[in-house]
């Protein structure tokens, strides 16, 4: 069993779920300005989160069915977020409220560790992103993002992982077919 399957049995058992949400196509889960304190658990479909800049949205993460996925600058700050959760097509998730979440985390030195050792996974894959986007070449992007996460392709239309790896559709399109 890997570790966010881990997490979402241990979540299950609790019975701490509170809430479980249908997303329609392009539908949000969270808009900017807001402050959302959940994390959520995806059962079937995709999401993306993103933020807008001056000329076009900017795609920092993708998300699809037996993942985790928030908006963690507001789940940790508790602030209101830049970023948006948007369904790339009919997404359900269940929610769990961060109070619920700290409170089973915090239960026992196991879950403490579990939580410890997915933040540390997440860093990892921020900082494989971060050296992707700014030193690699468009081709190499997509080879390393197509080892470390094959389903991605599989789940997501290209139309947003190009945005994801910072390159035209037509870029990624010609990159797929070598």
């Amino acid at each position: 069993m890997n570790l966010v399957e881990e997490l979402k049995n241990k979540i299950d058992t609790s019975n701490l779920w509170d809430k479980n949400i249908i997303l329609e196509r392009n539908e949000y889960l969270k808009v900017k300005g807001s402050i959302d304190t959940h994390l959520y658990f995806i059962t079937t479909g995709s999401l993306k989160i993103f933020f807008e800049d001056e000329f076009e949205e900017q795609i920092i993460r993708l998300g699809y069915q037996n993942n985790f996925i928030a908006a963690l600058d507001s789940f940790i700050s508790e602030k209101p977020s830049d970023l948006y959760i948007q369904a790339l097509k009919k997404t359900e998730v269940k929610r769990i409220k961060k109070s619920s979440f700290i409170q089973m985390i915090q239960s026992n030195t196991e879950n403490l560790m579990l939580w410890y050792q997915i933040m540390g996974q997440l860093i990892y894959q921020q900082i494989e992103r971060e050296k992707d986007i700014l030193t690699y070449s468009p081709k190499k992007r997509y080879e390393r993002v197509l080892k470390r996460s094959p389903q991605l392709f599989q789940e997501i239309p290209n139309k947003h992982i190009a945005s994801y790896l910072r390159m035209t559709p037509e870029t990624l399109s010609r990159l797929k077919k070598y």
